[in-house]
């Protein structure tokens, strides 16, 4: 298992980086009408999960990552809510949004196991 140094050589915030990705290439093609909420709305939940990833490693104790990693993790859960109205609204197509929920899902599980692996350090 590699060492971890930074925030940068963790898997789950690699992992949500290229989630963010991937939200930001295929919420361009949402339609102009929605540019200042629903496309805004998804991207500043995408950002916010490495964010606070980023932001929790970087406080002095573990309480707080702890609190920043449930803050990315409500932002993922908003995330996931938002693909779902995009794709009901059919600005996502089922493939589209089974690709982002896929990697969403994905960045899920990592970042329970991340949590609870902290809550028992404690």
């Amino acid at each position: 298992m590699a060492e971890v140094r930074t925030f940068r050589d963790l898997l789950i915030w690699q992992k949500s980086m290229l989630l963010v990705t991937a939200v930001y290439k295929l919420s361009t093609s949402f339609p102009e009408s929605e540019r200042f909420s629903l496309t805004s709305q998804i991207r500043r939940s995408a950002v916010s999960i490495p964010s606070n990833i980023a932001e929790g490693f970087g406080r002095r104790s573990t309480g707080d990552y702890l609190r920043f990693l449930q803050i990315s993790f409500g932002s993922l859960f908003e995330l996931q809510t938002q693909l779902e109205i995009g794709m009901n609204l059919n600005y996502l197509s089922k493939f589209d949004f089974d690709e982002l929920h896929g990697q969403s899902r994905e960045v899920e599980r990592m970042m329970s196991s991340f949590i609870q692996k902290l809550k028992n350090k404690e």
